[in-house]
């Protein structure tokens, strides 16, 4: 992709103040709490208020593959995508009001742990755990790892595995210090960032198309200059507009995606440790109730600061987002397949003024480091208590801890 690397001092200067920014809000959690038991440790005490919780919930659920993924497919089919997001607002109100006050009134750590004391036994708890830590590698953290390092390296110009090192290095630090206290607050700190940034963004590309009222008709027409004759592929939907589409016929079916976002996806919402393990810091069954109340509502938000920030892109450079021809996607973003992924990096890189173009790069860095923490402080959690006692049974608090770092 031909666009513009992260070289102006400003960008530059606002890039460092948000990594300053970040070390320090994770420093200053490091002193909130003593940090010397398990449950302080990986359940940050059971301290936490609402706003902290839900703002937590809602980064660790956000990541760089929303921002990338949601926004192109937003370039490239419309606002049904939407549905994914919106039909957790009720899975998580179902979350803080059934499924947190049978965990903690369980009083476990873990969702296996919680398995294991509702069915007896031990191995379901070993398996599940096991099966937990290798879909986070597999399906969370590698994805995360790399959405994030792609990133960088278009807009910073920096090599592949660069980008890596300093994504670990950076978000390793202060969850192992810190564990989840850090993790949560600096969590909240880039939500602010992540919520901020991403408004301006796509106010700054509505002011750019003409305003609301010019999306449909200019994104209706947005197709690419090169194309082959007499062939439709490339043309928006002709239901790019409806949230529910066609139970059948269309390519997300309304009545399919609902149950299966209303059954399929209960287990990521109300039982995935990542997810949970938040709700289980609240100091009390009404904060965690209140954060899954927030964490719901910020849910509305991808519509306006993700899809349709991807479909202005694709009003605004349709021969690059809504190309056709394998050749031109391969000039454009070295994909044959589509360009449609790079539709919220190009808005970043093209449209903004230096300052602001840095401002959405540390947006992107909140996605990308709030998701990555979230699954460290989790997968940690898993080991050190439910797999780490089975190889040494009788292991200490401080062993535990030490583990889990």
């Amino acid at each position: 992709m031909q666009s513009k690397h992260i070289s102006h001092w400003g960008d530059i200067l606002v890039l460092a103040a948000y990594f300053c920014a970040v070390l320090l809000v994770g420093v200053w959690s490091l002193c909130r709490k003593q940090r010397g038991t398990v449950r302080s440790y990986f359940l940050a005490g059971g301290s936490m208020s609402w706003i902290p919780v839900g703002a937590s919930l809602f980064s660790s659920n956000i990541g760089s593959e929303h921002f990338i993924g949601l926004a192109g497919t937003g370039a490239a089919s419309g606002f049904a995508i939407v549905i994914y997001e919106w039909l957790a607002m009720p899975l998580l109100i179902v979350l803080g009001w059934i499924f947190v006050p049978v965990y903690v009134s369980a009083g476990v750590y873990t969702m296996p742990e919680y398995m294991a004391k509702r069915f007896g036994g031990q191995r379901i708890r070993l398996y599940l755990s096991v099966l937990a830590m290798v879909l986070y590698i597999l399906t969370k953290l590698a994805v995360s790892i790399f959405a994030g390092a792609l990133f960088i390296q278009l807009s910073m110009g920096w090599n592949m595995y660069l980008s890596i090192a300093v994504l670990l290095v950076v978000t390793g630090l202060f969850t192992i210090l810190g564990g989840l206290s850090a993790v949560i607050y600096t969590d909240t700190f880039q939500t602010v960032v992540m919520l901020i940034g991403a408004l301006i963004m796509a106010a700054i590309g509505f002011n750019k198309i003409g305003g609301y009222s010019n999306l449909q008709p200019l994104y209706m027409n947005a197709t690419a200059s090169l194309r082959n004759a007499n062939n439709t592929c490339g043309n928006p939907r002709d239901d790019a507009f409806h949230v529910l589409r066609d139970a059948v016929t269309s390519d997300i079916p309304w009545l399919g995606t609902v149950l299966h976002m209303l059954f399929g996806s209960m287990w990521y919402f109300c039982c995935d440790q990542v997810i949970v393990q938040r709700s289980l810091a609240a100091r009390s069954l009404s904060h965690a109730k209140a954060g899954s109340l927030l964490c719901a509502y910020l849910k509305i938000l991808p519509m306006f600061i993700m899809i349709m920030p991807g479909m202005i892109s694709r009003i605004l450079y349709p021969d690059e987002i809504g190309c056709v021809l394998p050749e031109e996607c391969e000039r454009h973003c070295g994909n044959p397949v589509g360009c449609s992924n790079i539709a919220y990096p190009k808005l970043v890189l093209e449209l903004l003024p230096a300052g602001l173009r840095g401002l959405l790069v540390a947006v992107m860095l909140s996605a990308i480091m709030s998701s990555l923490t979230s699954i460290f402080n989790s997968a940690s959690t898993l080991f050190s208590i439910d797999i780490w006692p089975r190889l040494r049974k009788g292991a200490s608090q401080r062993e535990l801890l030490i583990v889990g770092r």
